[in-house]
């Protein structure tokens, strides 16, 4: 482990913005893949006609992804900056994987946002820039991509950067915090070292820009938030959850209960990168050991959490929603997918509290009909099976949540207040 401290980043971006080479160019430029690696890529991209995708198969090895060309899950890699000791979430640009895209992104500090210069902003790079504001992502680097495609031209780079800067105003996103850095990723221009290509750009490069974000804050002291990702059997120690602390510590020891599948048990063992630690805190991937839970008693979406303190399970909740995208209006008794932490459940919104000024906050009606796309309301939900979610202002790493419906994300909102069941 690296004794700088550490940041969860993600890359996001519309599908084929240059996400995955850019990964695979961040930790080749950090030294975190070896020059024969990238060779061995390189020649089997080119056995394959893809030549030119070399970095992105750093990132994208699973077999599937290299027939297809595209980033399925959510890979995590790391590298080392002279100041920070990065894990990158590297965020699918795929519309069938925004629902990864969400879970990964609610675990992020600070985040890339890659936007091809040939391109400009897309309908993805709208909703991950979205997501990403309701999500609590604090900084954003936009890389302006494929500055080699338009001919490094300072004048495509200049409009692409005015069409984001417009677009992280519609989205309140405090834009004037947004570094802008025009490289490529394929070339290497602007990502470690300043590039001759673009003389008329004398800002930071990429590396720099993420050496600058500012440091994440240590979360509250608010008792232990570990949403389930995935749930193993691994020979020898027995079942193990693996998933992200978000507040918290765990120790082995320590006393668990799981919800909402209501079982719990003591801590046998902590892992983090393989090996057994004494102790983990918020940010740390990891994998633990509970005396007495079985792999069928507890699933991906359950929260651990303290047994004298356990995670909160809703009856209903409140919370205040904005409206992305919805083709006609909703009405109470909507019922979509909720994805909260790394759970998916089906809630019906009951009741339409209160429509908001999506611009000062300020209630503009109380109990109105319907509401629809740009609309912020206060909205009360009833989840259609078990759903362990916090109050955004107690802890705010489970109080946030993106609505899906008919294959697009509808909705993202944060929660307001918890009736428990």
């Amino acid at each position: 482990m690296s004794d700088k401290p550490h940041q969860n980043l993600a890359i996001i971006g519309h599908v084929d913005h240059g996400k995955s080479t850019l990964v695979g160019r961040l930790l080749f430029e950090t030294g975190s893949v070896p020059e024969h690696v990238i060779e061995q890529h390189r020649e089997e991209a080119e056995s394959k006609g893809k030549g030119g995708f070399e970095f992105a198969y750093v990132m994208d090895n699973l077999a599937e992804e290299r027939e297809r060309g595209v980033t399925i899950d959510i890979a995590h890699q790391e590298f080392d900056t002279d100041e920070y000791y990065f894990t990158i979430v590297d965020c699918p640009g795929h519309r069938d994987f925004v629902k990864n895209m969400i879970t990964g992104a609610s675990q992020a500090d600070n985040a890339v946002l890659v936007v091809a210069a040939d391109d400009g902003v897309a309908p993805q790079t709208r909703e991950h820039v979205f997501l990403a504001r309701t999500l609590g992502i604090g900084e954003l680097i936009i890389a302006v991509n494929k500055m080699d495609v338009v001919d490094y031209s300072e004048d495509t780079y200049k409009e692409v950067k005015e069409e984001v800067q417009n677009l992280l105003k519609q989205v309140r996103f405090r834009s004037e915090d947004a570094t802008f850095v025009p490289i490529s990723a394929f070339e290497g221009d602007n990502i470690a070292e300043a590039s001759d290509n673009t003389s008329w750009y004398d800002g930071q490069t990429l590396l720099e820009a993420l050496n600058d974000l500012p440091e994440p804050e240590p979360p509250t002291d608010a008792p232990l938030r570990l949403p389930i990702q995935d749930v193993y059997t691994i020979s020898g120690i027995g079942t193990v959850p693996v998933g992200r602390i978000e507040t918290g510590v765990m120790s082995p020891g320590d006393n668990v209960s799981f919800q909402p599948s209501d079982v719990g048990g003591e801590v046998k063992t902590v892992e983090m990168h393989h090996e057994e630690v004494d102790q983990a805190g918020p940010g740390d991937n990891v994998g633990f050991n509970v005396r007495g839970v079985g792999k069928d008693d507890i699933r991906r979406g359950d929260v651990c959490g303290p047994a004298d303190d356990p995670p909160s399970v809703a009856e209903t909740f409140k919370a205040q929603v904005v409206v992305m995208q919805h083709p006609s209006v909703i009405t109470a008794g909507y019922t979509p997918v909720f994805h909260a932490h790394t759970a998916q459940v089906a809630c019906t919104i009951e009741e339409i509290n209160q429509k908001l000024d999506p611009s000062s906050g300020e209630v503009a009606e109380e109990n109105p009909d319907f509401i629809k796309s740009g609309d912020a309301a206060v909205v009360t939900v009833r989840p259609q099976k078990p759903l362990s979610i916090e109050p955004s202002g107690e802890i705010p790493e489970l109080g946030s949540f993106a609505v899906r419906d008919m294959g697009q994300t509808i909705a993202a909102g944060k929660v307001l207040e918890v009736n428990e069941r």
